[in-house]
């Protein structure tokens, strides 16, 4: 009997990992089309230049198919050194989005006041050369969210004159609707209005952080369950 479950976890924990491997495939796919046909979707922080959707994608689908590889072929192959290899990388991971989230609660303060300083500072570069990826992300982000400028459309006089905006700002859209009709702009700032967006959403946020927890927990303990059990049978067990 022992003998089966531990060959039913080991297919189990093959199949999961296996699903979660073709997701990074699908991840990084996603990352590497959007790097190479994108502009929409760069980075809307001058300081953080390489935090863009596209190499985000890239990240963490390499992320996610180097751990799925190693759940994998350590399992299928009840090989210790890759199981091992496989609880330490999502340890190492689950401590690392630990230690982020007690930083990020602790100074949430001052990492929204950066964050708004940063989204500033990235409004100068608005329409500028080789900045085509950043114009096109804050026309998306202020049609999407019918918002105009960080804080207020007052944010763009630094970086198009005394009231003028860019045409998204515009809550309906015609050429050069973004000079001088101040009542035809959209009032809220994006920052407050994707801050309170998210914060309706906590509960789907922490639904999400959760079940990415329960999955890691879960990966680590069902690879210390077969490593433990290779190493007191002291051989492998035939499928």
């Amino acid at each position: 009997m022992a003998r089966g479950c531990l060959c039913c976890l080991k297919y189990l924990m093959f199949l999961f990992n296996l699903i979660f491997w073709l997701c990074g495939c699908g991840l990084l796919g996603v990352g590497i089309w959007l790097s190479a046909t994108q502009g929409s979707f760069a980075t809307l922080a001058p300081s953080l230049p390489s935090l863009s959707a596209a190499n985000l994608l890239i990240a963490i689908g390499t992320i996610v198919m180097v751990v799925g590889f190693l759940g994998c072929l350590g399992a299928i192959k009840e090989s210790k050194c890759l199981l091992l290899s496989f609880f330490i990388v999502l340890l190492v991971i689950f401590f690392m989005e630990l230690i982020l989230i007690i930083l990020f609660f602790v100074y949430r303060t001052e990492v929204g006041e950066y964050a708004r300083e940063d989204l500033k500072m990235g409004l100068r570069l608005y329409g500028s050369e080789g900045n085509v990826g950043l114009t096109n992300a804050w026309n998306i982000i202020q049609t999407e969210y019918e918002c105009c400028g960080v804080d207020n459309s007052t944010d763009w006089d630094a970086v198009l004159g005394s009231n003028i905006v860019p045409d998204s700002c515009c809550q309906e859209y015609s050429k050069e609707c973004g000079k001088h009709s101040p009542s035809k702009w959209f009032a809220p700032g994006c920052y407050n209005k994707i801050e309170t967006l998210l914060e309706k959403q906590t509960a789907v946020i922490g639904s999400i952080v959760i079940s990415i927890v329960v999955i890691q927990i879960l990966g680590m303990a069902f690879s210390m369950i077969l490593f433990h059990q290779i190493s007191r049978s002291g051989k492998k067990y035939k499928a």
